[in-house]
């Protein structure tokens, strides 16, 4: 997939649309085109624009494999990258301790024994060092750029995947912005550390291990000393700055999540915020969540002013008394002046990766709390998954039946308690009730979005837990309360349950539900683009796209969930008419909140106090005067 243009666009090269007539945008807006003097140069771009997986990879409800992810995992992933840049390390790390050496041999044997040669000799080669370096360097920012950015790839793809396997509950009890933090900035977060917090890890930290050995190498007594002063207050600040940022960072990831939350829940909300007049106080309100933020950014900076400034100190009271025992040596004759200037430039070589070790833990502290978090999102398992010995459902005939089923989203407080029913294939049933009685639960669990509590639902004999999902969802239609159309054209819109369909199967469901007259007097036509959440129509209109998505989904079986709840009297009956055709052969589930829709149907049961009370033809249900016929004088009275 390019990156001038993807989703439901692209553009024109050469007066050839790389995606077809609608040449948009991956945003669905209206693109201009390239101009013809920017042609030739975009064309060879694309050329070379690598591809970014098989669009036709097949997703797998059933491969969740929880939360076992670790830095470890998402490095050995790319042994090949691994290995280049773990010896790219290694040789840039060995190279930068070659300047000391060379100094000394320059002090020593050139300087000292007056050997010009030797001083060139040590010169050139120090400035081969120097050059090798670089080239070690680059590659290995390379290579662990390269390992960093295809593990990244893989954990969002992973986390995506996952995401699309939960259930509704999840999404439900979490909030947006919780769940965007760690698809983005936990996840880069983990990127940052794995493209160079670890790589400069080893370099540091093999740094250390090598200055040792050549300092044990150049004066056993000295070294003994140094490391005496140096370890053990090094190591007491280390461990507190340790235990201390642990809880700082990840006070700090929770407190960006909230953050990310109230905000997403704002601009969600932006136009309920405007109408009620509530800016100012949801200014009040984001101010005490960044100001939540800004405290653990506090803390985290707090202790790491007293780590950072005490290492250093710690450094360089070592350094003084190195001055003082070495210089001492070098008067008694047990040192040379060449030897003391590498040992002083190897300790100073010694504490410089502690300086940076300092930094780079503060960023592996953020990493681990980035991961942590991930890893408490992929050991979410979805309440609706799909067993691995689920089968394939055959065609259906339709008929459903609810054997005891009870159910509840709080299972303390149960929506449906002990209900049975029988559908027959082909039948209409339309679902009445109070607001909050179950009746939009009902074909929540038709369609497997929640499992029951208790008791089973079959389909044609079939459990619903026993088949795919796919299987399921592709013979199982469904027009919900709300709509939600997503940023692209009308076209991408009506076809997004079977994107393949033609244009005449297209046009053929937008007459179904009476939208011609919208498409015709839309500026393009089908390929109209639509604002993200279809807010460029009004909500009659979404929930015309989201029915003419139904009609050309052809589902054997058909859910409506107030579908008609939206639309104005013309609309209304448009639509109903409509159904006709739909339900036509198909067994349908109508959740009724018009009794107009509910007369319609072949059967009417009325739910309340958890269970179905009534059941029967609207003829008989109002000539026995119970609960659907006191709803039916209230009907009529106020139509």
């Amino acid at each position: 997939m390019s990156m001038y243009g993807g989703g439901f666009g692209g553009f024109n090269v050469g007066g050839r649309s790389t995606v077809g007539a609608a040449g948009r945008k991956g945003n669905g807006l209206p693109f201009a085109g390239i101009p013809d003097d920017l042609r030739a140069g975009v064309a060879r771009l694309e050329s070379r624009e690598p591809e970014h997986g098989d669009p036709g990879v097949s997703f797998d409800p059933a491969g969740d494999s929880g939360g076992r992810i670790s830095m470890t995992r998402l490095l050995i992933g790319r042994p090949g990258l691994l290995l280049a840049a773990s010896l790219a390390i290694l040789v840039e790390t060995l190279l930068l301790q070659a300047g000391p050496y060379l100094l000394q041999v320059g002090i020593d044997h050139g300087i000292a024994d007056r050997d010009l040669r030797v001083l060139i000799l040590a010169t050139v080669a120090f400035v081969v060092a120097v050059l090798l370096t670089g080239v070690a360097t680059a590659i290995r920012m390379r290579k662990s750029g390269l390992l960093a950015a295809a593990a990244t790839r893989d954990l969002r793809i992973r986390l995506f995947a996952h995401l699309q396997r939960m259930s509704l509950d999840y999404y439900t009890r979490e909030k947006a912005g919780v769940t965007m933090t760690r698809m983005t900035s936990d996840v880069e977060s983990l990127q940052s550390l794995l493209q160079d917090g670890f790589a400069q890890f080893l370099i540091q930290g093999l740094t250390m291990v090598v200055v040792t050995a050549v300092l044990f190498h150049y004066n056993v007594e000295l070294t003994l000393i140094t490391l005496a002063l140096v370890v053990p207050p090094l190591a007491i600040a280390s461990l507190w700055f340790r235990h201390a940022a642990d809880r700082g960072y990840d006070r700090q990831r929770d407190a960006i999540a909230t953050m990310f939350a109230d905000l997403s829940e704002s601009l969600n909300g932006v136009r309920v915020v405007t109408a009620h007049n509530r800016q100012e106080r949801n200014v009040v309100a984001h101010r005490d969540v960044v100001g939540g933020y800004r405290d653990a950014n506090d803390w985290t900076g707090k202790i790491n002013s007293i780590y950072g400034p005490g290492t250093s100190v710690i450094g360089l009271i070592a350094m003084a008394v190195l001055l003082l025992i070495g210089g001492r040596m070098v008067l008694r004759g047990s040192l040379t002046i060449g030897e003391l200037t590498a040992f002083v430039l190897y300790i100073n070589s010694f504490f410089q990766p502690v300086q940076q070790l300092v930094q780079l833990y503060t960023q592996y502290q953020q990493g681990k709390a980035a991961i942590g978090k991930i890893r408490g999102l992929l050991a979410v398992r979805s309440s609706v998954a799909q067993l691995p010995s689920a089968v394939e459902l055959p065609p259906l005939f339709g008929r459903i039946v609810f054997e005891d089923v009870t159910f509840g989203y709080d299972p303390e407080r149960p929506v449906l308690v002990g209900l049975n029913m029988d559908i027959s294939p082909g039948e209409t049933v339309a679902c009445v009730g109070p607001t909050g009685a179950g009746k939009s639960t009902l074909a929540k669990l038709v369609t497997r979005f929640y499992d029951p509590t208790s008791g089973r639902i079959t389909i044609d004999g079939h459990d619903l837990r026993d088949v795919t999902l796919a299987s399921l969802r592709t013979q199982i239609g469904v027009v919900p309360q709300e709509p939600f159309l997503f940023a692209g054209t009308l076209r991408d819109n009506i076809a997004f349950a079977r994107p393949s369909a033609t244009d005449d199967e297209v046009w053929a469901a937008v007459d179904a539900v009476g939208l011609r007259e919208l498409v015709e007097r839309a500026p393009e036509g089908l390929d109209t683009p639509l604002h993200e959440r279809g807010q460029s129509v009004s909500s009659g209109e979404r929930q015309l796209l989201a029915l003419a998505r139904a009609f050309l989904a052809e589902p054997r079986v058909v859910v409506l969930d107030e579908a008609t709840s939206s639309l104005d009297l013309r609309s209304e009956l448009r639509v109903e008419a409509a159904l006709d055709a739909l339900l036509e052969g198909r067994t349908a589930i109508l959740v009724a909140h018009r009794l107009s829709t509910a007369m319609r149907a072949d059967r009417i049961i009325v739910v309340d106090d958890h269970r179905i009370i009534e059941s029967g033809t609207h003829a008989s249900l109002v000539a026995a005067g119970g609960a659907y016929a006191a709803m039916f004088e209230t009907w009529a009275a106020h139509s």
